[in-house]
């Protein structure tokens, strides 16, 4: 199933033609734009947060910076995905109809509509930024979790939190609602989903992480996510999204997981492999055998959050928990580190050409560096003042490349 071309609507004009313009970053000469370089291949796309979507400056980001930002999205790509908005502590922070909080969700669709782009709704069921109240009840705890107590107020995580818990019946009922609310809401509008995020343990024998959802509902809560989705936009690509998928042993969990859903009828429409990467170890030969298990599946592949992450500190793993972050970018850069980044990506995306009657879009985890979770780390193809990189230049030589062919 390949995915249509974004659908064509009335531009509805966020900035002006001329701020727009003005605020063009340079690019090399005669260069075409990523969204015009790989137009035939695949969707190129950005995940971006709620300063660009609002389009108002912070102390992060001056006006000028930010308007130099939005116009980057504007000029470079043709797919959008919400990099918060739309994680269930963002979205619906209080239980209840009444709990939910739909501006910034809002002017992320608005947004992507305004400008024509593919639009992506990130996530529907997560182990993490899922607030306490959608786990809790009153059935006790497992003993050994009560024993270490209660974590403070707001906190959460996939196995410490000890309150009084909810039944499996009443949290099914709170997933239900959840999506189709939110997927009801923006339906004929966002395109796609990430249904279930980071579902797959990290190690060990078991392939599901040791989660709530798990512990509460039981294994089929991921095949209920899909399809509650699937009812509530029969429309919408669903995806499974997870990162390390170029870990061999993490793959053949997904893959046995995948063939499971599969064999049940459950809707999973796509693979989303994260893609959080570093310059030591990504390569065209890592990322094509990847790309080849993958496909064995039968299912489009949806390159999710790239990033390749060239601080010291980043080198060890592709694991992309947010508490990992700090670390993941400490150390300075490694030695050479443009040219190093520049390899990467040259052989990332060549596998990306080589599998693209598979993949079907490629989204970046950020636009440039300065709007990167990992900015320390210099992993994107624009550096913090939107200006292009050499990898940027070696991308774009690839899909010319490709397409004289």
């Amino acid at each position: 199933m390949r995915l249509p071309n974004p659908r064509r609507v009335s531009t509805i004009a966020l900035l002006g033609a001329a701020t727009i313009a003005l605020c063009a970053p340079v690019r090399s000469a005669d260069s075409p734009s990523l969204k015009e370089a790989f137009q035939g291949s695949f969707l190129v796309g950005t995940a971006i947060n709620r300063g660009i979507t609002a389009g108002t400056g912070s102390r992060w980001r001056s006006q000028e910076q930010l308007d130099a930002d939005i116009a980057l999205v504007v000029a470079q790509f043709n797919q959008l995905t919400a990099e918060n908005e739309m994680k269930w502590e963002r979205i619906h922070l209080r239980e209840g109809a009444d709990g939910y909080e739909f501006e910034a969700a809002d002017a992320f669709v608005e947004f992507g509509v305004a400008h024509d782009m593919y639009l992506v709704g990130h996530t529907l069921v997560w182990h993490s930024q899922t607030p306490n109240w959608v786990f809790a009840g009153s059935n006790p705890p497992p003993e050994a979790e009560n024993a270490a107590g209660n974590l403070p107020p707001g906190r959460f995580g996939p196995r410490t939190y000890s309150g009084p818990r909810a039944s499996r019946e009443e949290l099914l009922q709170r997933m239900r609602d959840h999506i189709f609310t939110v997927v009801g809401r923006y339906k004929g509008k966002i395109k796609a989903w990430d249904v279930v995020n980071e579902a797959i343990a990290d190690s060990g024998t078991e392939v599901l992480r040791d989660s709530l959802w798990l512990q509460i509902i039981g294994p089929d809560f991921i095949a209920k996510a899909f399809e509650y989705a699937h009812e509530a936009d029969p429309d919408a690509v669903l995806r499974y999204n997870d990162y390390g998928l170029e870990n061999p042993a993490k793959r053949r969990k997904l893959i046995t997981l995948i063939k499971s859903l599969q064999e049940q009828g459950v809707p999973v429409m796509a693979i989303g492999t994260q893609a959080h990467l570093n310059v030591s170890s990504a390569s065209f030969e890592n990322m094509d055998q990847a790309l080849t298990e993958m496909a064995s599946l039968g299912l489009p592949i949806h390159v999710t959050e790239l990033d390749i992450n060239s601080a010291e500190g980043g080198q060890r793993n592709t694991r992309a928990g947010i508490a990992e972050n700090a670390s993941a970018t400490e150390g300075g850069l490694v030695d050479e580190a443009a040219r190093r980044l520049t390899e990467a990506y040259e052989g990332i995306f060549r596998a990306f050409l080589k599998h693209r009657a598979s993949v079907e879009m490629v989204t970046f985890w950020g636009p440039n560096d300065a709007n990167s979770w990992r900015r320390r780390g210099t992993p994107l193809l624009f550096d913090v003042n939107g200006q292009p990189k050499p990898a940027f230049d070696a991308v774009i030589r690839l899909a010319t490349e490709a397409g004289s062919k």
